[in-house]
């Protein structure tokens, strides 16, 4: 059981900045995707235990159960409150300090209103692609279609996060 917990515990250090940093693009809030990132890693590490053979691309493994988390925790949100998933969009998170970390700059934060404004599902796959810099082949495995599938997403979800930031600029 220590080996495991030892190897476990690597994956941990490797992935824990990615996934967090995917959750909380995605929610907005710091407390929210500690939260999320505890619960992944702790599902994964169930599954880890079981049998470590099993999951055959880790971190593939670990964005699809950050996002799945991120969808039910924006389904029991709106099933408390009675709310859209759109409620969220505008929504940040009071500890200014980490967000000036992420966005350093004004057009950083141009991007993440734009990416805000597309498909959740587009903007998984650029989260993935260009900020976690996962390969075709992991997203794939990741969201369960096939590359050429994850190709056209991302080739669609840039043409409308570009349309996104041209309205944007005009304003």
């Amino acid at each position: 059981m220590n080996s495991i917990r030892r190897r476990f515990g690597k994956i941990y250090d490797k992935y824990i900045d990615q996934i967090y940093r995917f959750i909380f693009l995605k929610t907005n809030s710091q407390e929210v995707a500690e939260d999320l990132t505890s619960e992944v890693f702790i599902k994964a590490f169930e599954k880890f235990k079981e049998d470590p053979k099993i999951i055959k691309n880790m971190r593939a493994f670990l964005y699809q159960v950050a996002r799945n988390r991120v969808i039910d925790f924006y389904r029991q949100r709106n099933k408390e409150d009675n709310i859209s998933v759109d409620d969220y969009k505008g929504i940040s998170d009071s500890n200014q300090d980490l967000e000036k970390k992420i966005y350093l700059d004004s057009q950083m934060e141009k991007i993440k209103i734009a990416l805000a404004n597309i498909n959740s599902d587009y903007q998984d796959v650029i989260l993935m692609r260009y900020v976690d810099g996962l390969s075709i082949g992991e997203i794939a495995s990741a969201l369960n279609k096939s590359e050429s599938a994850v190709r056209v997403s991302i080739h669609r979800a840039l043409n409308s996060l570009r349309k996104e930031l041209e309205k944007i600029q005009k304003v």
